[in-house]
């Protein structure tokens, strides 16, 4: 498996476009993307776990009960959220890419997102329908990828090249993410594309188990969106065996799913808004994987943690304050943690309690802008990664005035 270029149009039969239709005011950002494959494909999604639910939401569910796709519309913008003719709009979407692409509505994947409970008109979205569908590009992922950005201040996309039973497969995605970003079986938007043949179940599967160590490890602000959306559709058109059941190729191609998931959430949580760093922690030696996950996400939820690590301090006792509200079981006798960068290590607590170290080299350690915090649990063989950022002023100065 290696990493190549070309985001969601890495495989084959994908093409995409981003353009600008009028639902933000900025004419120079990009707010409506378009996904399209050659042909339906194996699709599956994961969604938020708010009770409050984007209208998009709604549709795109009802679109995939069939376990089928063929396209994927996103708006930025508008989350089109807690309005009375949501799902009336979401629809609307789906229908004009059907008159413009020939792509039946209810093979359509639809997403939306920005401001929550704010009127959306279709009209520019109809408007813009015969640009969209002219520019779409096999080359086209990092307009799409532009197009679905709310206060994201870099777009966000990956792909990779695996081979399946002698066929050379790639699988690649896009996301935006970077303030509101705690999820529970979703993310924020993601879409996701592979030409690998699966099917829809597996595909499904795959999809359900992937998100527990990958987005569901993800937090900026503890803040779950009411529309996090996670899909991804499987055209076949690599030409393999298609994958039926957890065989052989089923794990290369989970592993392929892993390496561009992983990579997504490490690029959004370095991206979280008003961030200066990234945020790992690794907790390693815990009881049981649930015990490790638990234990790595409390660290880099801690508001105090995130604001230490933005001011270069090594507060270890934050790290420990987080460990022991997690509700995990461990032993706190036993507990190490170093902080870890490209500039060293400093090890800052051993069993429980501190041990010497030079704040100068801590200092040096914790002004880089990736920042490993390593959590010796040292009570079994599980471990577990989650990915988080810093906390800054610039945070507040974003959501003071998000709406207006």
């Amino acid at each position: 498996m290696k990493f190549i270029e070309g985001g969601v149009c890495a495989a084959k039969g994908f093409k995409a476009s981003g353009v600008h239709c009028g639902i933000r005011k900025n004419r120079t950002k990009k707010d409506l993307a378009l996904i399209v494959s050659e042909v339906r494909g194996a699709a599956a999604g994961v969604y938020t776990q708010n009770l409050v639910q984007g209208a998009p939401i709604v549709v795109t569910k009802a679109h995939l009960e069939d376990g089928m796709a063929r396209a994927i519309i996103c708006n930025s913008g508008n989350a089109n959220t807690c309005n009375a003719d949501g799902v009336d709009i979401a629809n609307e979407m789906c229908r004009l890419v059907e008159v413009a692409t020939g792509i039946p509505a209810n093979d359509v994947i639809v997403a939306s997102t920005g401001v929550i409970g704010q009127p959306l008109s279709t009209e520019p979205v109809e408007k813009a329908m015969p640009q969209l569908v002219a520019e779409l590009s096999d080359n086209g992922s990092i307009e799409a990828a532009c197009a679905i950005m709310t206060t994201d201040t870099v777009s966000k996309e990956v792909a990779v090249e695996f081979e399946l039973g002698g066929k050379i497969c790639h699988l690649g995605g896009i996301s935006k993410g970077s303030g509101m970003i705690h999820p529970n079986m979703a993310t924020m938007l993601a879409f996701l594309t592979t030409d690998a043949a699966i099917s829809s179940e597996m595909l499904t599967k795959a999809l359900k188990a992937d998100v527990k160590n990958s987005f569901n490890m993800l937090s900026v602000d503890g803040d779950t969106s009411t529309n996090d959306t996670l899909t991804i559709i499987a055209n076949g058109l690599a030409g393999n065996a298609p994958i039926t059941c957890e065989n052989d190729d089923y794990a290369v191609f989970t592993e392929a799913l892993a390496a561009v998931t992983h990579t997504l959430c490490r690029i959004m949580a370095k991206d979280g808004e008003g961030a200066t760093k990234l945020i790992v922690c690794h907790a390693a030696g815990g009881k049981t994987e649930a015990i490790a996950k638990t234990v790595a996400k409390s660290v880099i939820c801690s508001s105090l943690t995130k604001a230490a690590m933005f001011g270069a301090d090594a507060n270890w006792g934050r790290v420990l304050c987080a460990i022991g509200y997690a509700g995990a079981d461990v032993d706190v006798t036993k507990i190490d943690v170093d902080f870890v960068s490209k500039a060293g290590t400093v090890a800052v607590c051993r069993n429980g309690a501190g041990v010497p170290f030079s704040e100068e080299i801590a200092k040096t350690v914790l002004l880089e802008d990736e920042i490993t915090i390593e959590v010796g649990l040292n009570d079994g063989a599980f471990e577990a990664t989650a990915w988080g950022c810093d906390l800054t002023y610039d945070y507040v100065k974003i959501n003071g005035d998000y709406r207006t």
